[in-house]
């Protein structure tokens, strides 16, 4: 048993009082052999400071709010522990496929929130982790079983964005969240950004070797503008005087991983979908992992204890003959 507010016990020796406290009769009349014995009022007045003594004790124990511990319980289920790494760059508040009918489509960030969310929805057995990017990578979760906290982190990713895509620091953020996490049979990164970025030599080594360390399979969504380079046309050459586009040369650069990688190219919301549904029929496989039994609140029960005690010294005192005729 435990305590919400165990500060509240060092009042339990209050409940003590009733038993301290004199009758009133005893008060009430100068010599008490005036008084004819009744043992039968003695007990009720025994019984009366014991009721006494029960309502304020839980009282008591209710303000300090007991309730029993949490419990893990081990479970096997089908799922992944799933770390998502969104872009949030200004470009992601653009509509997905530009206007149409003199309306703007669905923003490609709103697009990507309403979907992952679905997708989410339908694993039971997941742990799920996000970290959003823009000029720097952004803590958002870490790997949690918590389904309020995810549909909260998804929600929160809409937020307001920047003008940079710094890639490299949301992938080096988001294959930290699976350090100190026990492997329980598939781990998944998944990369959703509408475009590429440099990384730099040293953070595309960490990478790789955090990858490949932490038995991470990386997927890549890349939210591609409808008629825009695709990083799969391999017949794309370069101006001679021009670097490779970020796209492509990040492409290029996971495809050199050791560890797992897959990409897509999404030009809509219903390709994105395709892409994560893809992803959904891959990354089911035996997990194994714990459900969290929240601890059981006893306030209540220690209150009704209360209200029962209190109810009967009322209804004896209601009872009590104040006089003799």
């Amino acid at each position: 048993m435990s305590f919400t507010s165990p500060l509240f016990l060092f009042l339990l020796p209050i409940a003590l009082l009733p038993l301290m406290l004199e009758r009133h009769h005893s008060r009430a009349y100068s010599w008490l052999d005036l008084i004819p014995r009744d043992p039968l009022s003695d007990i009720v007045g025994m019984l009366l400071k014991v009721l006494a003594v029960i309502a304020l004790l839980f009282i008591i124990l209710g303000v300090a709010g007991p309730h029993s511990a949490q419990q893990k319980i081990k479970k096997v289920g089908e799922g992944a522990q799933i770390v998502m790494v969104m872009d949030r760059s200004a470009s992601m508040d653009d509509p997905f496929s530009g206007a149409s009918n003199g309306r703007a489509g669905e923003t490609k960030s709103t697009a990507a929130s309403r979907i992952i969310t679905q997708f989410f929805g339908q694993r039971t057995s997941d742990m799920f982790g996000m970290v959003t990017f823009s000029n720097s990578a952004m803590y958002a979760m870490p790997l949690t079983q918590n389904r309020e906290a995810v549909q909260a982190a998804i929600a929160a990713a809409g937020g307001a964005a920047l003008f940079q895509t710094n890639i490299g620091s949301g992938l080096t953020m988001g294959t930290s969240l699976f350090e100190n996490i026990p492997d329980s049979g598939s781990r998944v990164m998944i990369l959703l950004s509408d475009g590429g970025g440099r990384i730099g030599s040293d953070a595309q080594q960490k990478i790789r070797d955090w990858l490949n360390k932490l038995d991470i399979t990386l997927y890549w969504i890349v939210l591609r503008e409808p008629g825009g380079l695709s990083i799969f046309d391999e017949s794309y050459k370069p101006d001679s005087d021009k670097a490779l586009p970020v796209e492509i040369e990040l492409y290029n650069y996971f495809k050199t991983l050791r560890s797992p990688f897959h990409a897509y190219e999404a030009e809509d919301p219903k390709s994105l979908a395709a892409a994560i549904s893809d992803i959904d029929q891959k990354e089911r496989k035996p997990i194994k992992y714990y459900e969290e039994i929240p601890g059981r609140d006893y306030s209540q029960h220690c209150y009704f204890i209360a209200l029962l005690m209190i109810s009967l010294l009322l209804a004896v005192k209601y009872l009590e003959v104040r006089t003799w005729h």
